[in-house]
This record gives structure tokens, sequence and C-alpha cells, in this order.
């Protein structure tokens, strides 16, 4: 059997049912290769080694407890957690321990989860990438002076993006094969696309966000990383509460024949949206493109045009996200505005520039928007569109922009990453799906039959 930490969610859990592996012999090798990989990925700021090894002794002795029965999962820093510290990646909150788990969490954990770790976002989950003092009890490897920053797995040099940086790279790096996540704007689908994982947004509000930071109610969504797609549909349906989203006849072997994988190809109609902002997606963005719709031509594709009045939602959700942030976050910019980084501060700044008047204006433009998008789902059941410019940039002191996610954010629609290629410098590149609101669980099964083919052939 392969080393257990290589284990994607769902084929654990059937091991896991049939008992064929242990939860504590799953923990513990996923605990070997945080060991192996941390100090050099940088994707924790906590882990609860012997609690977890505990709960999972608890797990093996007990009956089949939900979807996520014994397997371990990463929790982004920005979420309470009973047992563990939340710092929201600001020394604001260094200290800070939560009474109660979010209710995401608790979700995770009712199904059977196991809590391994905390894993760093940017600082309040904006664009500033954390940089922290490592602790000794987290990574003996790791100099206790050290200030250490999230690094890309596929290389060190480049960002992994964020804010869920943590999350991403703990599951690229096989140290976790889930992690809980959000996204604002794009801090689901870029870092699964910078990282080479698959990155799900479910539909805005379906998911209880009790117990997480706000930066925007408007705009705010819960979500998950994983290496696959129905793995991530296994998480999505534990914290939607939808069984549809990974029901098992969605999900057949990735071993299926070619023939039957083209016939299931026929039934979807794939609208290609380049979106307004095309001319800014670089080379290798352009060249992923073209590969996946040569490798999907057996689909029914289709080149799909946005709505004029859409090509101003970029800005709309720029300002929404700026005016909700200001008003989240103005607690800590009133009382301890010095231990906001200079690019967060000129963000608030901003935000309070923005009358209320102007933001209803954004809401009414947002609900026309949302109520608009409904009409593309008679012409097609999923949508292409780019996930990121390019691949990962170069450096650590940004997490790369996520242009390409706000206007899908800004609608509230479900949609997942799908990796399948790589650049001439080996860093990952995919795509991004869009489904129609509140039909994840659609979504997911057109995903895994595109995804299939695009690794099959990519």
């Amino acid at each position: 059997m392969k080393r257990l930490h290589k284990l994607g969610a769902w084929e654990a859990a059937s091991l896991l049912a049939s008992r064929e592996i242990t939860s504590e012999d799953l923990v513990r090798d996923c605990l070997a290769q945080i060991e192996a990989r941390e100090p050099h990925i940088h994707a924790f700021v906590h882990l609860s080694p012997d609690t977890a090894i505990a709960q999972a002794r608890q797990i093996d002795a007990g009956t089949r407890r939900g979807l996520l029965h014994g397997i371990p999962f990463g929790v982004k820093d920005l979420f309470d957690t009973a047992d563990a510290p939340t710092g929201y990646g600001s020394p604001i909150y260094a200290s800070y321990q939560p009474s109660a788990d979010a209710a995401a969490v608790a979700h995770c954990r009712a199904a059977g989860g196991i809590l391994l770790g905390k894993t760093v976002t940017t600082e309040l989950a904006n664009m500033q990438p954390t940089a922290y003092v490592a602790s000794p009890n987290l990574v003996p490897a790791v100099a206790s002076d050290a200030v250490v920053t999230t690094r890309n797995p596929h290389n060190f040099e480049h960002t992994p993006g964020g804010s869920s940086s943590g999350s991403a790279a703990a599951v690229a790096s096989f140290m976790l094969p889930l992690s809980l996540g959000t996204q604002t704007a794009g801090s689901l689908i870029r870092p699964a696309a910078f990282c080479g994982v698959v990155g799900f947004k479910p539909s805005h509000n379906r998911i209880a966000k009790a117990g997480v930071k706000s930066l925007s109610e408007t705009l705010d969504t819960l979500g998950g990383f994983a290496r696959s797609v129905r793995d991530a549909a296994l998480l999505g349906s534990v914290l939607t509460g939808d069984a549809r989203i990974a029901h098992p006849s969605c999900f057949a072997e990735v071993d299926a024949s070619q023939a039957n994988l083209d016939k299931d190809l026929q039934g979807i109609r794939v609208g290609l949206c380049q979106t307004p902002e095309w001319n800014l997606a670089d080379s290798d963005t352009q060249e992923a493109w073209a590969l996946a719709t040569q490798l999907l031509q057996n689909a029914k594709l289709q080149k799909l045009e946005l709505p004029a009045a859409f090509s101003n939602l970029v800005a709309v959700q720029k300002d929404i996200q700026a005016y909700e942030t200001a008003r989240s976050l103005l607690p800590e910019n009133r009382q301890v505005p010095c231990r906001l980084s200079a690019p967060l501060q000129a963000l608030l700044a901003y935000g309070e520039t923005i009358s209320g008047q102007a933001h209803v204006a954004n809401l009414l433009a947002t609900h026309h928007a949302r109520q608009q998008v409904q009409d593309l789902w008679r012409q097609v059941d999923v949508i292409f569109a780019p996930s990121t410019i390019g691949a990962a940039p170069y450096g650590l002191a940004h997490t790369g922009d996520p242009l390409f996610c706000r206007t899908w954010t800004l609608l509230g629609l479900p949609c997942i990453h799908l990796p399948f290629t790589k650049t001439a410098d080996g860093l990952p590149m995919g795509l991004q799906l869009i489904g129609g609101y509140g039909q994840d669980h659609k979504l997911l099964a057109a995903a895994h039959t595109l995804h299939q083919q695009l690794l099959r052939q990519g």
C-alpha cells in the first residue's frame, strides 16, 4: 500500500470504513510528512499532534461517525478553534484562545474529522503575507527566532497565494488530505491554482460563517482544498449538509474507459468564458486555455460572453470588499492601528472614503447581476474561465492578483479550480469551473468528469 499520507480523503475514508487502515496510522504518517516538509514550506502556525493521535485512537475504537471518519484535516487560522489558538494572521491576536469552534470546524469534527493543525493565513485574511516567528514546539528543525513566510511547494521562491496560503500549501505537500479556507476575492481559487491543488468555493452563504473572522458579509465564502474533485466533494458535502454533493454515483473511478468518459463528456454543455479581463492573462494562462479546449473537444463547448453590464463588476467587487472590510476591522484600526501593515491601513483608509450611498448602489448592482447571471444556465451547464493571470509569481512579499476571481465571487457562484498542466518552469497551471447558484452538486459532478479528461491527456 502507498504511504498513507499520499491517500486522498475519499480513498482513506473507504479504507478506514473497512478497517484496512487505522486513523492513528494515518494521522501519524501525516505528522511524519509534516516533520519532513514543514521546515521548508511553513504552512502551519499551530499543530496538535498529541491531541490528534488521542482522537484518532478514540475514532478507531468506536463506530463510524460520518463522511470524514478518521480523516485528518487542517483549518485556516481565520476559523475559531476551542482547543487551538486562533491568531487571524495578526500580532493583535497572538495570544487569543477562542472558547468554541467555528461552526464549519464543528461540522467537520462531528463528521469524524480530526483537526491536525491551524494553517497560515495572510494578515487578517487580506493581501499581506504573514511573517511570523517560528515556535520550536511547532517545527524543531526551524530556529525559534527565524522569521518565516509560507512558501510554494513547487518552488520555494514563489508565493503560494493567499489568503488561504497554508491550507493550499499543506494539501499540495501531502501533509494533509483536506483543509479549510475562505474566499472574499480569490483566496481559495488563487492559492489552489498556484499550489496545484483542487480548491472549492461553494455558493455564497451555503456554509455557516459563525466563528470565522468576518471581512465582508456580502462576499465572504467558506470552502476548502483537496487533491481531487471527489475529495473536495466529500468536504463540501460535510460543510453544506447536502448529500448530493458527494453522492457516489457522481464519482466513478478514474480508470473508467475512454469510451465511457467520452460519452459522459458529450453530455456536458461547457461555456468558454475568457471574461472581460482576458487581455491581462499572460502566456501561461493562454496556453492552459488552449490545451483545455483541445482536450475537452468531445464536450459540448461553446463560447460564452458575459452581459455587457458585467464589465464593471471587478470594480464593484473591490469597492464592496474595501467598504465592508473597513467597517469589519474598525475596532482593530481604531485601537491598535500601529499593529496593522501599511498595505492594510491603505485599504481601510480607501474603504472609509466610500459613502454609504455608494455602497448601497454597489449592492443593488450586485443584486441585479446575480439575477441576470441566471440566464446563462439556459445555454450551458458549467462555465470554464481563467483562475489567475498566470502561474505563481516570484517572491514572497505578495500573494498574486485575484483579478479573475473577483467577478465570480461577487456573483456568489460555486467555483472549483482544476489543476492539469505545468509551465516550462514546473509551476502548476489550471482553470476554474463555475456552476449555477445552489447547483454545487452539479458543478462537482461535471468537474470530476472534465478533470479526469484533462488529467488523462494533459
